[in-house]
This record gives structure tokens, sequence and C-alpha cells, in this order.
């Protein structure tokens, strides 16, 4: 092969791979822009701080106020991932530091089998499961009545959504860390947990974050199974025990049986936009979270 013609290959490969990174970055404006012009109706017919702030949701009346969906999303993700993340963090540290391959080679196939299960059987589980115990057995210790479809069970069968997704980053992030690390704190006198919390923990820090903010993006995203356990009901909940209604169930029970109504269904493309602004938002700012770190641990 001449010089010539590997620079040619050189130069096809460079332009294809930019190509597709420029098709990939333009896919999210595009996204975003599809969903607010589509938003435009119920943009002009209502003022932003009252869809982002208000409470009463009449669609027959042209009334639709968000903040309920709002607090109910971000209600379910921060508990989902309140009780994911230690479990999925130390269950990672034991698998990397403790366990011995064997083990290992039981675990993993395991946690592929949760990882690949569709969301459709999470939820089932979570009505046959999660609901009666909370209803039966856990909510009578605090209130009088409860029916179990409440943030509680929503964020419990989502935490153990996301629990396999962050053992697995997990695990590919502590393996970043070279086995002469760990044998300098060993040999420093430093005990197997103090390595792990430490010196792996410590070390890999960015990581953690960055695969956090990733299980949180994928959280607040799920729709089937948060929707059969969540309750539906309209209305900011004031604790675990109570009801809620997410943004993506909001969006699943009600786009296909208002697209008769312009602006019903505006208000849904808008619930749309508003999820996507979300995430967005909440990885830039993890975004900017990490780089100062990167920079502080320079």
């Amino acid at each position: 092969m001449t010089a010539g013609n590997r620079i040619l290959k050189d130069r096809v490969a460079h332009g294809g791979m930019l190509a597709m990174t420029i098709v990939g970055v333009l896919l999210v404006a595009v996204i975003a822009a599809g969903l607010y012009l589509k938003s435009r109706a119920v943009l002009d017919s209502t003022s932003l701080w009252t869809l982002l702030c208000g409470s009463e949701w009449r669609p027959m009346q042209g009334k639709f106020g968000f903040l309920p969906f709002l607090a109910g999303t971000l209600w379910v993700t921060m508990l989902s991932i309140a009780l994911a993340l230690p479990v999925s963090l130390l269950t990672a540290l034991f698998l990397t530091e403790y366990a011995r391959p064997v083990v290992r080679k039981c675990v993993f196939p395991l946690l592929d089998i949760l990882a690949a299960l569709p969301s459709v059987i999470y939820g089932v589980w979570g009505v046959l499961v999660v609901v009666p115990w909370i209803s039966r057995r856990l909510a009578p210790l605090f209130v009088d009545f409860s029916t179990g479809y409440t943030v509680l069970a929503a964020g419990i069968v989502l935490g153990v959504m996301v629990v396999p997704l962050l053992v697995s980053l997990f695990i590919e992030v502590f393996s970043t860390i070279p086995k002469e690390l760990r044998e300098a704190s060993l040999a420093l006198g430093a005990t197997r947990w103090q390595t792990a919390w430490k010196v792996v923990c410590r070390k890999t820090l960015p990581g953690i974050m960055a695969s956090t903010v990733l299980a949180i993006s994928r959280a607040l995203g799920e729709t089937i199974a948060v929707l059969m356990v969540c309750g539906c009901v309209i209305g900011i909940p004031r604790g675990v025990l109570e009801p809620c209604y997410p943004i993506p169930a909001l969006i699943a029970n009600n786009y296909g049986e208002m697209l008769s109504m312009p602006l019903y269904e505006s208000a849904l493309m808008f619930a749309a936009l508003l999820l996507f602004a979300v995430v967005l938002v909440f990885n830039l700012a993890s975004r900017i979270v990490l780089n100062r770190i990167g920079c502080d641990n320079s």
C-alpha cells in the first residue's frame, strides 16, 4: 500500500468519524427543537412560570400546572438513588476487593440477567410484592391507611432496577485502579477496608459521581415500572407513603388519548421537553462538578 493510499484512508476515516460526531450532537439539538416547536401552543397560552410553579391540572379548562409532576419525578428518582447507591457501591467493592473469582463468576451473570429484564417485570413484581408489603406491613406503623401505591413503592422498584447498572459501572471504575496501588496501601499497614474506602473510592471519586449521574438520568426517564406502582394521583407528595405522578407516567398515560386536543397534546410535549431539560441541566451541573474535582485532584 502506497503512502498516498494510507493518507487517503486516514482522511476518509477522520472525515467519517467527524461526521458521525456532528450527527450525534445535532441529534440532541433536533430533539430539543422538535419538542419545543410542539410545545409552542401551550407556551403561548400560559406563562412559563405558571406552567412550572402551578399545581392546578385541569386540561379541559386549559390549566396546566406541572409542579406536582416535577415533584413526583424528583421524589421517586432521588429516593431510588438513595436506596440503590449504598447497596451498589458496597456490592461493587466486595466483588472487586474481597470476592473470590468463583463468586464473581456466579454473581456477574446474575447482574446481567437483572439488567436485561424488561421494566414491566419489575413493575409486576412491585405490584405483587412491594405494594402489598407497604400497604399491610409498613404503612400501618406510620399512617392510618395506605393503598401501597406510593412514592416509596416506586422508589424501591426503581432502585432495584438501577442497582445492576450502578454495580456494573462501579466495577468498571474500580478496575482502573492499578494493583500496585492496592499492594502499596496494604504494605503500609492499611486494612483491606481502609484500602478500599480511602484509596480505591477516593481515587475513583469522579468516576463514581459520573456513574451515579448516569444512573439518575436513567431513573428520570423510567416509565412502565414506575407507572404501575406510583399511584398516579395528581398532587405534591408530602412524604414517601403518599402517591405521586411522575412526568414519564403522565406522558405514557395520556398521550395516545389526547391527540384530538391540540392544547393538551402540546402540554404533554412540554412535559417531555421539561424532562429533557431536567436531564440536560443535571448532567451539565454534574460535569462542572467533575471538572472541579479533576482540577483539585491535579
